[in-house]
């Protein structure tokens, strides 16, 4: 039979306002033996929204000897012809021609495209199970498959070949252990009869080959849908198509491995159905096969009706956030007032509160633009150098313990005085990334006197100036993005010839040899290329970090200027527009897109420069929004809707108790009156820092800078000796005002100032006056700020 119609058919009643229902493809073409693909039925609803029905969908199928269709949806194709599929949902039909080619055609298999993608899709070969370091009970397989030949050794050689039973198939060990058939740790992966286990039942019983070493290969791969915008508590099925080199494509949706990046949002199954549930954001799906991932994005806005109020602008960053925020349906909280604006700006820019007198200066001061000059003179104080090179020393790993005092001290005050003169930030890297000389000549040459070996060179450096982390692929393909192992290595010739050199008592930093590594899986000779690089030309004119260098910093790197605007983005927002920031991955996409390609532009425009993006980012209104939630906004902590609570890092703490009680702390090595963020070096001993999170700067991961909550940091404030004593000296800022001040209210006032940056409010007023009344005035006052240094305004950024 021959179908006219080479187009979806759909039968509605007249209106235009009513609902279209669309079927994607809107015709199936099936080549091949046991060819399969999804059909995906949406509706378009009269306010444009596309709603997935492919579930609520009755099939039929006008010859069922053609193909078959399951209620989800996939079609197998059996038979060479042409049918009709026809799916009705409520009073709407829709009709798909259906075309199936080549079903006779003996099917050839290859491990690697066939049989791997099952093993990584349940499991078998990921780090909790067969594909550990160690195995798991005597068999191991390579981590996501990144090593196929050593996985087909290990299933038809290992063991005495006895995993495999090509004269039973389906009694080989293989399947009958992953279908539960036979006692198994890892219980019933791969069901008797399923799709996956006729698969490798066929593939053995055809003698287990290894398959042809030029077959054609994966090259890229997609989801179908790409993004939607969806409701609370519903449901989308994706549809993932395989590209092969050879140009064909094949619905790989059931050999695939699904993940979300964010489950309170939304859930996928192993079949590819993302669910949402009753909280409002965003989510990413990812789907990996075959070392390739693609990306499913989705919305779900809060329900409900929200007025949005005209904003002020202030620069580009607040309506690119406000558009989000409307897609949302997320109203943004008010702005802050001047109060707890100086507090903020203070501790993000130089973490450091204000003084009293600075609090009442800005309070009294009537300038419409006094924000934007307080950030300027901010800037230009040396404790913005002081913190932003103890921010950078601890990525760029200023270790003691391996440099040793006077050579660590050289390197951290080269990034200190990069930050003084607020250096350009491509310069600075430039600088890193190429020096050598003299150790104690050269201080950023000291990098690789701390990180010697040329992968981990590789690995820091992608990891802090590309926000790109490249280290497991040194072992395997990168489970969730697409560095290889000859992208590890191919970064890792760039440092392949920088090595230690010395004469006598000399110490240097030289460049000698070839800029290229050895991958030892494959043993073969790589050449230095860029991250995504093409190609295998030698690196320009015999520098390969130049050209490293010059490649990092050009106007079309998609890396280098996006991962400084989200680092610095997360420093003063709570959280990165790509989250963790030192793992940018095509399956962890930014929040907003927009809003970061916007900030990494500016910043090009710029020159590189770092005070300018801190001007930017801070002077935004979205910036200085306040922390109160409202009722659309209270879930949200990822689109800028209201500021977070952020506690601040260990040393800012710290010097925030110093400063408020007006007692100092000691440190080893440093005279008295040192504060906790010109203590540069991290190995120094201090229980406080230690308890709080402060880095040890063995590796470049954000990470190791923990500002989580913990029970011993708690009890430390609550009882420790660094909030009591100080509190209780007599020299310190409780015991002058005692002295000094007879005026409860006006002492009272001072310390809000100092530790709020605020007056208290009549109520507090009239509270303190109370619990005043009912004991001694110093017994009473000292549990008054210990209250204050105890609170939450005080120990966060808000």
């Amino acid at each position: 039979m021959h179908w006219v119609p080479a187009i979806c058919l759909i039968f509605l009643t007249a209106s235009p306002l009513r609902a279209q229902m669309i079927a994607e493809p809107a015709a199936l073409n099936l080549s091949g033996p046991k060819s399969q693909q999804y059909l995906l039925l949406s509706e378009r609803t009269a306010d444009g929204r596309t709603i997935d029905r492919t579930r609520d969908a009755r099939f039929a199928i006008a010859d069922t000897r053609i193909a078959s269709i399951t209620p989800a949806g996939l079609v197998r194709g059996l038979a060479d012809g042409s049918t009709l599929i026809t799916a009705t949902v409520g009073s709407q039909v829709v009709k798909v021609p259906v075309s199936v080619t080549g079903t006779s055609i003996a099917r050839s298999f290859h491990f690697e495209n066939d049989i791997t993608p099952l093993l990584t899709r349940f499991g078998c070969n990921s780090s909790g199970c067969h594909g550990k370091a160690e195995g798991q009970n005597g068999f191991k397989l390579s981590v996501f498959g990144f090593d196929p030949s050593a996985d087909y050794a290990a299933l038809i050689k290992e063991g005495r070949g006895r995993r495999i039973f090509p004269a039973a198939p389906e009694r080989s060990l293989l399947l009958t252990k992953a279908s539960g058939q036979v006692p198994h740790g890892g219980g019933n992966r791969i069901p008797v009869n399923s799709e996956a286990f006729d698969t490798i039942r066929a593939w053995i019983a055809a003698g287990a080959p290894l398959g042809e070493a030029d077959v054609a290969r994966v090259e890229s791969v997609r989801i179908e849908p790409g993004e939607r915008v969806m409701g609370m508590r519903a449901e989308q099925q994706l549809r993932v198509i395989a590209r092969w080199t050879d140009g064909r494509e094949r619905d790989v949706t059931t050999q695939v491995r699904f993940q979300s990046n964010n489950e309170p949002v939304a859930v996928v199954s192993a079949e590819g159905i993302v669910r949402t549930s009753d909280i409002p954001g965003e989510a990413a799906v990812m789907a990996g096969y075959l070392g390739e991932v693609a990306n499913f994005r989705l919305v779900v806005p809060r329900p409900g009706k929200v007025e949005f109020t005209a904003l002020p602008v202030n620069n580009f960053i607040d309506p690119l956030v406000d558009a989000k925020l409307r897609k949302l349906n997320i109203a943004p909280s008010p702005g802050v007032d001047d109060a707890t604006f100086l507090r903020r700006v203070y501790l993000d820019i130089i973490g450091t509160l204000p003084s009293p007198a600075e609090a009442g200066a800005f309070t009294a001061d009537t300038r419409a633009d006094k924000r934007a000059k307080l950030v300027d003179a901010l800037l230009e104080r040396p404790e913005y150098a002081d913190y932003w090179s103890l921010k950078w020393a601890d990525v760029l790993r200023v270790d003691s313990s391996v440099l040793g005092h006077k050579r660590a001290y050289a390197y951290y005050r080269w990034l200190r005085d990069a930050m003084a003169e607020n250096k350009r930030f491509d310069a600075l890297a430039k600088d890193l990334i190429t020096a050598e000389g003299p150790l104690d000549e050269s201080p950023p040459a000291n990098f690789y006197r701390v990180v010697p070996k040329p992968g981990e060179a590789a690995s820091v450096l992608s990891q802090v100036f590309l926000g790109v982390r490249i280290a497991c692929a040194e072992c395997h393909h990168h489970p969730y993005d697409r560095w290889s192992q000859d992208d590890y290595y191919r970064m890792s010739a760039f440092f392949a010839p920088v090595g230690l050199r010395k004469v006598a008592n000399l110490e240097s930093i030289a460049a000698t040899g070839e800029y290229q590594s050895r991958n030892p899986r494959t043993n073969t000779m790589l050449k230095a290329q860029p991250l995504g690089a093409r190609g295998d030309a030698d690196p320009a004119d015999g520098n390969g970090r130049l050209q490293l260098a010059e490649w990092l910093i050009a106007a079309d790197n998609p890396f280098f200027a996006r991962n400084v605007v989200n680092r610095y983005w997360a420093h003063f927002m709570g959280r990165g527009i790509i989250d963790p920031v030192d793992d940018v991955r095509s399956t962890n996409p930014p929040s907003n897109p927009e809003l970061l390609d916007a900030l990494a532009k500016n910043f090009h425009e710029s020159k590189f420069d770092l005070k300018a993006l801190v001007r930017t980012i801070v002077l935004s209104r979205v910036y200085q929004t306040s922390s109160q939630v409202n009722d659309s906004n209270t879930r949200d902590e990822q689109n800028y809707s209201r500021a977070l609570f952020r506690r601040p890092d260990a040393e800012v703490l710290l010097d925030m108790v110093c400063q408020t009680t007006g007692v100092p702390d000691k440190f080893d090595g440093f005279p008295t009156g040192t504060r906790a963020l010109d203590v540069w070096d991290s190995k120094v001993k201090h229980y406080f820092l230690k308890t709080f999170g402060r880095p040890t700067r063995t590796s470049a991961c954000e990470c190791e800078r923990n500002d989580e909550a913990n029970i011993a940091g708690v009890l430390h404030l609550l009882n420790g000796e660094t909030i009591t004593a100080k509190l209780r000296h007599d020299a310190g800022t409780l015991a002058m005002l005692l002295r000094d001040q007879p005026d409860d209210a006006k002492l009272t006032e001072e310390l809000y100032l100092r530790c709020y940056s605020r007056l208290p409010t009549p109520a507090e007023l009239a509270t303190v006056k109370k619990f005043l009344a009912k004991g001694n005035r110093r017994d009473a006052f000292e549990d008054i700020f210990w209250a204050l240094l105890n609170s939450k305004e005080f120990l966060f950024n808000h």
